[in-house]
Parts: C-alpha cells; sequence; structure tokens
C-alpha cells in the first residue's frame, strides 16, 4: 500500500463514512476512535467494512487520540507502518465536547469548555506538529477539519463547541499559511445540519432541526456522511494541490438559505 490516511474519529459519522470511502479508493485507513457500549458495536460494523475494502490494509485504535500521550505512543506505530512516505491525509474528525449553555441551570465551567476546546480544536494542532516533526507529512498531505456554521451561528447548547470550531479553523489556516511552502495544504470541509449521533448529543431538538433543514436547503435535504467523504475524496486528488487556508462547503448551499 503507497498511499495511508489518518482519520482522527473514523467509526462513525463523517469519519467512519470517510474511511470507507478513502477504502474504496485504494487507500490504507489509520483510524482512531473512542467509543463505548452500543457505539462501540456500530464502530465495529464500519471497521470490518473498511477492512474489506482495503484489503485488510488498515489499523484502528479504541482510544483517546486528543490525550498527548497517545500521540507520542501511536505515532512511533505509525511511522513504522507507513514507512517513509508521508501521509496523504491527517483528518480530524472527533465530535467530543460539552454541550450546554453558558449561563443558566447549568452553565459551562471552565474545566468543560477547556476540554472541548482542546479535543475539538486544539489537538489538530498537536498532531500535525508531531507528525511534522516525525517526518510523516510532506509534498502532497493535506490536513483537513470539519466545521459547522456554528462557526458563525449562536444556537441553543452549542456554545462549547461553536468556539472550539472556530479555534480549529484558526489553526487550519496557520498550518495551511506556514506549511504551504512544504507542498501541505490545511482546509476545513463546513457541512450542512447531519442526523447522526453527534448530531443527537447536540440538541434534543434534533429531528426538528433536521426537517427545518429540509425546508431551507436549496436541496431540500440534509447532508450525508457520504456527502462529505465525497468532498475528502476529491480533495485528494492532484488537481487540488493549490486549495489551502479555506473553508469548503459542503451542505447543498444551506449556509446561504438565511435564518436557521
Amino acid at each position: 500500500m503507497s498511499n495511508w490516511v489518518l482519520i482522527l474519529g473514523a467509526s462513525t459519522g463523517h469519519g467512519g463514512a470517510t474511511a470507507v470511502r478513502l477504502a474504496k479508493d485504494g487507500y490504507g485507513i489509520l483510524g482512531f476512535h473512542f467509543d463505548r457500549g452500543d457505539a462501540k458495536t456500530e464502530a465495529e460494523e464500519t471497521i470490518s467494512k473498511v477492512r474489506e475494502l482495503s484489503g485488510g490494509e488498515c489499523h484502528y485504535w479504541n482510544t483517546n487520540a486528543a490525550a498527548e500521550e497517545n500521540m507520542d505512543k501511536f505515532i512511533p506505530k505509525i511511522k513504522k507502518i507507513i514507512g517513509k512516505k508521508p501521509l496523504k491525509l491527517l483528518l480530524h474528525s472527533i465530535a467530543f465536547g460539552t454541550t450546554t449553555n453558558f449561563f443558566g441551570e447549568k452553565p459551562v465551567t471552565q474545566r468543560q469548555m477547556d476540554m472541548t476546546v482542546n479535543v475539538m480544536g486544539n489537538s489538530l494542532l498537536y498532531w500535525t506538529q508531531k507528525l511534522h516533526r516525525a517526518g510523516l507529512l510532506g509534498q502532497g498531505s493535506r490536513i483537513m477539519g470539519l466545521t459547522s456554521e456554528g462557526n458563525y451561528m449562536a444556537m441553543d447548547g452549542y456554545g462549547p463547541v461553536s468556539v472550539a470550531k472556530v479555534a480549529m479553523e484558526a489553526i487550519i489556516r496557520q498550518i495551511g499559511w506556514e506549511l504551504g511552502e512544504h507542498g501541505i495544504t490545511a482546509n476545513a470541509i463546513q457541512a450542512g445540519i447531519t442526523p447522526t449521533r453527534a448530531l443527537t448529543k447536540i440538541t434534543k431538538k434534533w429531528e426538528t432541526w433536521v426537517e427545518n433543514t429540509k425546508i431551507r436547503n436549496p436541496m431540500r435535504r440534509t447532508t450525508t456522511p457520504e456527502d462529505v467523504a465525497n468532498t475528502i475524496s476529491l480533495l485528494l486528488h492532484p488537481e487540488a494541490d493549490f486549495i489551502n487556508c479555506s473553508v469548503i462547503y459542503c451542505d447543498g448551499g444551506e449556509h446561504r438559505s438565511g435564518i436557521f
């Protein structure tokens, strides 16, 4: 296997769909996930599919990818697996954080804010730094993270995640600006409202969000994880080498459709 991708959050949702799509495209898959209980069963189904599609060229680790000690532990293993050729993609698709308001009965705490911003934002920077130092990023490598319209729109319970997404977008811009001269690009993918397990954790009104989205989206449907996976697949082609420091919209025009 000549080309490998590393996906943080590779078992369900956008990350899981991307792992499946890129395995079909012929990439070797390195995936981190952090699943317990019912989610673990769903994760195992994805991993089984990826393993079959990739001809066994996949490695999954069920552990906290945002923990620095795990970065230090697994990067040498990754280097041993892929050899000297740099990763084609580092995708940050971790959807784990606190969803609550800043004020009210249960206002967000400093510990919750720090955790959410680190896991869903800052950890992308630390992974990129460590992979770059290890020589695992080079000409043609892509750094990508997933964002949402919550990066500029206030939503009930979304405040901590919104801060994390804004931080991640700033990190991505800076990575692309600093590493662009080495042929390494960094971009954020802004997906539309997608009915995933992560959405149910954000709001109890997720079914209403989904129905409203079908009305306001120009294409009259919600985004699917496969839509996002297809976009990422396209961005790995050489023709996308000059796309850098940008937010790529994958939402059918939803972000232009007016008030949520």
